[in-house]
């Protein structure tokens, strides 16, 4: 195919400026165009929980690349600017101040925004966590004494009230659900955390709904389903995040939580590819169940991938999920998916440090789950993961065992 018009990619985050880049590594000479709605040059968004809550500097963005790598690469980006259509038939993105820049492929990589609490809706005191901006502003209410209450106790949310702690905030967690970290983290390696947090002071309600929020002069009121009534200087919603599809909506892509694509990334429009937050898609290894992942490494993947598959190379996603979360001095890892597991084998290792295998009714490795002090299961976690890949069988008993080495499964 004769590329003429150039590449486009909508969405300036990790993974469309993983793709931008990869185009040019990949041989690819034409016009590279990518669209972010922020000010910033693309940056690491991890960070904004963690390091940059409690750096002891004023923080600055982790740019995924400086300014003259750009201009180096050339790739046209275009910040603080959203997209407001595509339109299929001519092959173009349309600007909100009407400019179109024309494209031979196009790739979403439009992410995924905070789920909004309707209760805390026009309040002054209840945040959401997505940009740099947000973490300035959540910062600078991370003070000594604020009472802090974050709703949801997933990654984010635990990892926000670990850095409110560390600034020596006080703070309250609350989940609706049973226990924190439902979603694919299991049930030891959530009472760990549980534990630690509990062990800094932090308050964790789970089984508890929010009934109302009313803002007060210099505060907000939360009512929970108990009938308490909680007073916070700062409420940080964290309870999840939903796919942005309104452009492929409106362009008349297949979507159904994210954007459908096939095992290339392909769009229900084959010049149309999406990846990352935005999108969901097929995992080969799991018999093609469709999943969409909000993760880091997810993001840099298949935003290469795209990129690849844009030039035609039409290479399936076979990637391993991962995920990370690093909270006080613990660091949490999970390769895999553990719902697909129905046994669970557990090794400890050294420093109270463990993994959990999840194995499939077959015998086959589906997931491993890790916790530690730093990165204690990183390795472990590593070589499961290439375990899983190739669809292993071990010997439950050689991967419960601390001596038996896990590079010696790979080789077998």
């Amino acid at each position: 195919m004769a590329m003429e018009k150039g590449m486009v990619i909508i969405g300036a985050g990790e993974c469309g400026a993983r793709a931008a880049f990869a185009l040019r590594e990949t041989g690819y000479d034409g016009p590279v165009t990518l669209i972010g709605t922020e000010k910033h040059l693309p940056y690491e968004r991890p960070p904004l929980s963690k390091d940059a809550m409690v750096s002891e500097h004023h923080p600055l963005p982790r740019t995924i690349a400086e300014g003259t790598q750009f201009s180096e690469k050339r790739i046209d980006f275009i910040g603080d600017t959203t997209a407001s259509a595509i339109n299929r038939s001519e092959k173009n993105v349309v600007f909100e101040d009407g400019r179109t820049v024309e494209y031979d492929r196009l790739l979403l990589a439009t992410g995924a925004i905070p789920r909004s609490l309707p209760q805390a809706a026009g309040s002054r005191y209840c945040v959401t966590l997505r940009s740099f901006d947000d973490a300035l502003a959540i910062r600078a209410k991370f003070r000594p004494d604020a009472r802090i209450v974050i709703v949801g106790g997933g990654f984010i949310g635990l990892e926000l009230a670990a850095s409110a702690r560390r600034r020596g905030a006080r703070v309250t967690v609350i989940e609706a659900q049973a226990r924190i970290m439902m979603r694919g983290v299991p049930t030891e390696i959530a009472q760990v955390i549980d534990r630690r947090h509990r062990e800094e002071g932090v308050t964790i309600r789970c089984d508890t709904g929010i009934v109302s929020i009313a803002d007060n002069a210099n505060n907000v009121a939360i009512t929970l389903s108990t009938g308490d009534v909680i007073a916070a200087d700062l409420a940080v919603i964290g309870i999840g995040a939903s796919p942005v599809t309104g452009l492929a909506e409106a362009a008349g892509l297949e979507t159904g939580n994210g954007i459908v694509v096939n095992e290339w990334l392909q769009t229900s429009d084959p010049d149309i590819f999406a990846a990352g937050d935005c999108c969901t898609f097929p995992l080969a290894i799991y018999g093609g169940r469709r999943v969409r992942l909000e993760a880091w490494r997810n993001a840099q993947e298949q935003g290469s991938l795209a990129a690849r598959n844009m030039l035609g190379s039409l290479e399936p996603h076979q990637a391993v999920p991962w995920f990370w979360s690093d909270q006080y001095e613990l660091g949490l890892q999970v390769a895999g998916l553990p719902d697909e597991g129905t046994q669970t084998i557990c090794r400890q290792l050294d420093d109270g440090a463990f993994i959990l295998f999840h194995l499939t009714d077959d015998g086959r490795l589906a997931a491993a789950s890790g916790i530690g002090p730093g990165n204690a299961v990183a390795k472990d976690i590593r070589l499961a993961e290439m375990l899983i890949s190739r669809g292993a069988r071990p010997d439950p008993i050689q991967l419960a065992a601390p001596g038996v080495r896990l590079k010696s499964l790979l080789a077998a």
